[in-house]
């Protein structure tokens, strides 16, 4: 019997009846007149006032347990959203229900869903106890009146942290990312500044690199699409648990490379590019890896994908949601576009860009 599903409602002005028709969808198909839970995501034209359309997926739903948060652009499986009012509901129910954590003081191993407005992120919400996942959202410039939401009203502090019961978890993420280089150790920085790797000038092995790759002499760097990938290990790098740093400039004055993440002496470093192709290959591998670890097929899901690479990186369409689809026929999926994403790698909790978070849910039974 299902537990969850979804609903999605898309209107052509600002209604808060569009909460009402997407719970209402999920719920017809539950067949409930009362859920334990919904998770509500309404795209930005909502942000100013959010409250009208959260009451009525709490009305809706016949309880006020709603959590979530605005977005640019939201999904389920079933549609995504963009420049439009729309509405995204997954409801919950039987042995399924969220538990909003009021503190931080939770067990390292328990997966916590995160979500925050951009204005409210710190660096001790992101890392504290719990392996967190979830994302950030504000647009690309992280600006405009994004809100966040628990117990059906909004959260002051800007950002919100769930338990999911009754559920396993896992969590991956997919960088989308083709590695050009091998892992090189970072032998000089200046703060944001990356001014050699293995005693050569970083902006000199960055050029050389993409060049051996394109087999253009005269390639001008595509610094847009260009990622610095580092690790404290080679084998972290090949093993894919790698921090990620978009490129600010490549400085000709001195042959350095500027780095939005700080890079570290001692780290290292390789260079990567944004693909198509290959964002779609690496959603496939973290999607079977994660059930693989599930040890069964999973019977709903959660993506945070970045703003830069749903429907704007594959030219109109979200080919993450097509490979989701085609791989899970059937399972509900909800999500939204933000401007940065929330996962743990390597035990730690990271902030992301460019990156599509995925979480794999099996109903405890």
């Amino acid at each position: 019997m299902k537990q969850v599903a979804t609903g999605l409602a898309i209107g052509h002005v600002l209604d808060p009846a569009l909460a009402t028709e997407a719970v209402g969808k999920a719920m017809q198909q539950l067949e409930i007149t009362t859920a334990n839970a919904v998770i509500l995501f309404l795209t930005s034209e909502f942000a100013s006032d959010p409250l009208p359309a959260i009451r009525a997926a709490a009305k809706a739903a016949s309880c006020t347990q709603v959590i979530g948060c605005s977005a640019p652009g939201i999904f389920t499986q079933e549609d995504w959203v963009l420049d439009a009012p729309a509405v995204a509901a997954m409801v919950f129910s039987r042995n399924i229900s969220l538990q909003a954590l009021a503190n931080t003081n939770n067990e390292a191993n328990i997966f916590i869903l995160a979500l925050t407005a951009p204005n409210a992120i710190n660096a001790n919400w992101i890392t504290a106890a719990g392996q967190r996942f979830g994302g950030v959202s504000g647009d690309v410039i992280g600006q405009g009146p994004f809100s966040v939401w628990q117990n059906a009203k909004g959260v002051a502090e800007g950002h919100t942290q769930t338990l999911i019961n009754g559920v396993r978890i896992e969590v991956g993420t997919s960088h989308g990312l083709h590695i050009l280089s091998e892992p090189q150790l970072i032998t000089e920085t200046n703060e944001h500044d990356l001014i050699q790797l293995a005693d050569q000038p970083a902006l000199s092995v960055l050029e050389d690199v993409y060049q051996q790759y394109t087999n253009q002499p005269e390639e001008t760097l595509p610094l847009h699409l260009l990622m610095a990938v580092t690790a404290d290990t080679v084998a972290d790098i090949e093993a894919g648990h790698y921090q990620l740093s978009t490129i600010v400039s490549g400085n000709e004055e001195d042959a350095s490379v500027t780095l939005a993440k700080m890079p570290q002496t001692g780290q290292y470093l390789s260079w990567g590019l944004r693909e198509v192709e290959a964002a779609q290959v690496d959603l496939k591998l973290t999607a079977e890896n994660l059930v693989r670890d599930l040890n069964s097929e999973p019977d709903f899901g959660m993506l945070f994908s970045c703003l830069g690479r749903g429907p704007y990186f594959y030219d109109g369409i979200d080919r993450d949601l097509a490979v989701l689809k085609q791989r899970f026929p059937d399972m509900p999926l909800i999500g939204f576009y933000g401007n940065g994403e929330i996962a743990p790698i390597n035990g730690v909790n990271e902030l992301l860009q460019y990156s599509a978070v995925l979480a794999l849910f099996a109903v405890q039974r």
